[in-house]
């Protein structure tokens, strides 16, 4: 029986925890409400746990102090959706808590790190909304305090806090009315059990998970170093070893263990940081900031020999791209996120500097965002989100930006985010431009058109798989087994006297002879509106629909 569990066993559970959410991803996405090809919060949750087990691997340091700093760094730089923003905040929670601890954790501690997490994910969040996931973190939280007394051991005190947790599972659908409607409890809480099952697994032995999840991370055997990119948005006082050193050790000699190579990681890590030493008697791989790159080489050259040594001045990097980025720098730019070739080309016609590729079936991190804002040259940057699941996460990149002023304009589809973009003005200030953009929102109504995943009843319409069905940002209005007819439906519901502009985007799945044809179809049924369209590449969504 664990009655405390150390930093060590900390890592463990979350590596467990990480590699149950993605055995079971496929089954939290299938719980999605809408029954659409867009299921993605099991996706989300699940490459938000890998990023932070990504960043907790990169952790030499046994303290709890640094391992809870790992956990809750990777968890926001892989922040994707509402779902992964959430749980990248109960996380941080948890881990403002346990990082105070010197050695170990008892129950009542990781009881109190429950309740931090759910106070730091409920205030992530502008208006929370009960019957998600944050009511299960909630419930298992105050549950966890009530009984950490007299639950010592960990296996008990788990199964009791899991046992509250499916309680408040079950009570979802009665929170969230469009959850009982759907026939589903909320997908993020399903997520959230997964990850917590994970944790207790570990502890009990039911499930030992020996490897890592996969990542996108190179391993130790690549040929080439990465770049110093994440230099550049520092500034120059922030560095504090000025010099990248960069080897393989090569040819070991005899006398050379893999102690050795162990020893020579702790005196690099005593003469600078970002330090990797990774490898075998064959080959090591060495990397390090530090002031004292002489030195990091004679210690590498008592093991072996020296190949491809690379020492680069950051500095001096730094200077020179700054001097350069402030002579190119302009007041504002502009970046949105989107899917489809011809969606994007729209964007950069529209003056808009960068597009991620994302959207309903890819929800980009809070990291994806910031990293695209840091490369726009300008002092204030407007991002259009053009998904409501991704606005949380916009707003959450503001976190990881210094030295600029993210906007975050809550664009949650693609229509509204050619409606802002069409009013920036470079003349004007940065709140005039933020206050236009806004207001041109209200200007457009949006619907889609897509296909039905699954058998469901929602918004008094029998939805059957396959069924071609038309929705606007709350819900479904029209449905039929024809294409032509749901979006005719869909705008008949839509459409309203002062609408004088149609326009539709056409996905990946439709020709364009056919979108000119349906287009056709809709100048006929109104033939005071001026009717366009425009290839937009989407997937998933056959058509989005614009009124004006």
């Amino acid at each position: 029986m664990h009655k405390t569990i150390n930093s060590t066993e900390l890592r463990k559970m979350i590596l467990v925890g990480a590699k149950q959410l993605e055995i079971n991803r496929a089954k939290v996405d299938a719980l999605n409400v809408f029954p659409v090809p867009d299921g993605d919060t099991g996706t989300n949750m699940s490459l938000t746990m890998q990023s932070c087990v990504k960043e907790l691997t990169a952790c030499q340091s046994s303290a709890f102090a640094d391992v809870c700093d790992s956990i809750s760094r990777g968890a926001l730089k892989g922040a994707r959706g509402n779902s992964g923003v959430i749980l990248s905040q109960i996380l941080k929670g948890i881990c403002s808590v346990i990082r105070k601890q010197e050695k170990e954790v008892d129950t009542k501690t990781f009881a109190k790190a429950l309740e931090a997490g759910t106070k730091v994910a409920y205030s992530a969040v502008s208006v929370p909304k009960e019957g998600t996931i944050l009511t299960v973190i909630r419930m298992m939280s105050e549950h966890a305090v009530k009984v950490s007394a007299k639950k010592k051991n960990f296996e008990d005190f788990f199964a009791d806090v899991i046992a509250e947790g499916e309680k408040a599972l079950a009570l979802t659908p009665e929170l969230l009315p469009v959850l009982k409607k759907a026939g589903v409890v909320d997908s993020g809480g399903v997520g959230l059990m997964v990850i917590i099952k994970g944790f207790a697994a570990e502890l009990t032995g039911e499930e030992i998970v020996e490897s890592m999840p996969e990542m996108d991370a190179a391993d130790g055997g690549e040929s080439e170093f990465g770049d110093n990119s994440s230099i550049l948005s520092m500034d120059i006082g922030d560095i504090q070893f000025a010099f990248c050193t960069e080897f393989f050790i090569i040819n070991m000699k005899k006398t050379t263990t893999l102690s050795a190579i162990d020893r020579l990681r702790e005196k690099l890590m005593a003469i600078g940081d970002s330090v990797i030493c990774i490898g075998d008697l064959e080959l090591v791989k060495v990397h390090v900031h530090t002031n004292q790159p002489g030195k990091a080489l004679t210690y590498a050259l008592e093991l072996g020999e020296l190949e491809r040594p690379k020492i680069e001045n950051m500095l001096e990097q730094n200077r020179q791209l700054k001097a350069k980025l402030e002579a190119e720098k302009k007041e504002m730019g502009m970046l949105a996120i989107c899917t489809g070739s011809g969606l994007s080309e729209i964007f950069k016609d529209l003056s808009v500097d960068r597009i991620i590729e994302g959207g309903q079936t890819m929800n980009p991190s809070a990291s994806d965002i910031a990293d695209a804002a840091k490369k726009i040259n300008a002092e204030h940057i407007f991002v259009f989100p053009n998904n409501k699941n991704i606005i949380l996460a916009a707003e959450q990149a503001k976190n990881l930006v210094e030295n600029k002023t993210i906007h975050v304009i809550p664009t949650k589809n693609v229509p509204q985010g050619f409606a802002a973009a069409l009013e920036f003005n470079p003349e004007a200030s940065a709140e005039e431009n933020k206050t236009n953009m806004i207001h041109a929102l209200d200007n457009v109504k949006v619907g889609q058109v897509t296909y039905a995943v699954r058998n469901t009843t929602l918004n008094g319409f029998s939805i059957k798989e396959g069924d071609i069905i038309g929705l606007d940002d709350k819900k479904i209005l029209a449905k039929s087994h024809s294409l032509e007819e749901t979006v005719l439906k869909l705008i008949g519901r839509m459409k309203e006297d002062f609408h004088q502009v149609i326009t539709l985007y056409y996905g990946e799945d439709v020709k364009e002879d056919e979108a000119e044809a349906l287009c056709a179809m809709i100048g006929e049924k109104y033939p005071d509106c001026d009717i366009d369209f425009h290839n937009g590449g989407q997937s998933v969504y056959y058509y989005i629909l614009s009124l004006e």
